[in-house]
């Protein structure tokens, strides 16, 4: 887990409290005009197939290093007064929350903008492999052509 508690990242195997998170998040801090969170969580269905359960795993050390890096990149694009991403890994249920991404700014447009451009990053720069469990079998989850798109118009302008 990264230290600073205005930026901070952590990866768990446990589940995350989300009101919990957001008043933490929030303590001590008046100037916060807007927070913007986003929750990821277990679908129960994939690909037209049925999920029993999703296994998460990450290369530790290099996944909190990463995305602690997205985290800085949020902060030179946007005036943030914090950020927080939990994300989880081991094994899944459908319906489990996977990640929880909090922003705080002093304006919304900075919180909103930030939090989907911190989510965007995770999805195609994290070191998280995903295995899901079908009535079929085990098979390994492959990345997305949309996840790329939507990471890629944030670089659109540069």
């Amino acid at each position: 887990m990264t230290t600073n508690k205005a930026f901070s990242v952590c990866v768990q195997t446990e589940p995350f409290d989300l009101g919990l998170e957001y008043n933490q998040f929030l303590v001590g801090d008046r100037s916060a005009g807007a927070v913007a969170s986003f929750v990821g969580r277990v679908r129960e269905t994939n690909d037209d197939q049925s999920i029993k359960q999703l296994e998460l795993e990450h290369y530790p050390g290099m996944t909190e290093k990463v995305m602690h890096e997205v985290l800085i990149d949020a902060q030179g694009r946007w005036p943030l007064l914090g950020a927080r991403v939990i994300h989880r890994v081991g094994a899944l249920s459908p319906g489990d929350n996977i990640v929880l991404v909090l922003t705080s700014s002093a304006h919304r447009h900075a919180a909103l903008d930030a939090c989907a451009f911190i989510m965007d990053h995770l999805k195609t720069r994290a070191t998280f492999w995903k295995k899901e469990q079908t009535p079929e079998g085990q098979r390994w989850v492959k990345g997305r052509d949309s996840d790329q798109e939507a990471q890629a118009r944030w670089h659109a302008k540069d």
